[in-house]
């Protein structure tokens, strides 16, 4: 397969938004808080022109050229974490035991889960916010990775071992995800 020359991917700047490139580490500010990622490779650049983010790779490999879609990607992400933000929705099952859940600190807690006595713990990672309304389970944020391992820990805290899935359904299950539309706030 032949080599390109060169990649270049141009992340739209939206407006309200500012960019600020400090070595290797990119700070994005908008109207809902701000977000830094770092974006460090030896034959990676990322530049900031007038209305864009500029991602460039001279004489991409294969890693390459798949980084520079990638960072395009999170780059992006940020644009849409810093103006709008992120929701997922999950939502308490269980069909043998009430489930209670609450929120401590940074700690989910998940007790009476198939009438265990010790509760499950999942971690909510980094400013994600969690809200508890009966069955439905609210996590938001501006930090998409930190909104969707904070949905994946809960998950996996639920996870039922040593019993036949098709019967204990019980768990917490994300049944929906997003950004946050304004209409709706």
């Amino acid at each position: 397969m032949p080599v390109s020359p060169k990649i270049t991917k141009n992340v739209a700047i939206p407006p309200n938004v500012q960019v600020k490139l400090k070595d290797t580490t990119l700070f994005v500010k908008g109207p809902k808080g701000t977000l830094s990622r770092t974006f460090s490779h030896p034959r990676i650049s990322v530049k900031i022109s007038k209305e864009n983010v500029v991602i460039r790779s001279l004489m991409p490999k294969r890693k390459e050229n798949a980084l520079v879609g990638t960072w395009e990607a999170h780059i992006s992400n940020m644009f849409k974490g810093v103006t709008k933000g992120y929701r997922y929705t999950m939502k308490v099952v269980y069909s043998h035991f009430p489930v209670k859940t609450i929120l401590k600190g940074d700690e989910f807690i998940v007790e009476n889960f198939l009438g265990e006595s010790h509760p499950r713990k999942a971690k909510v990672v980094g400013n994600t916010k969690v809200e508890i309304k009966g069955d439905t389970i609210t996590l938001m944020g501006i930090n998409l990775e930190e909104v969707s391992q904070t949905c994946a820990n809960i998950e996996l805290a639920t996870k039922i071992r040593n019993y036949d899935p098709r019967v204990f359904q019980d768990g917490i299950y994300m049944v929906e995800k997003g950004i946050i539309e304004e209409a709706g706030d």
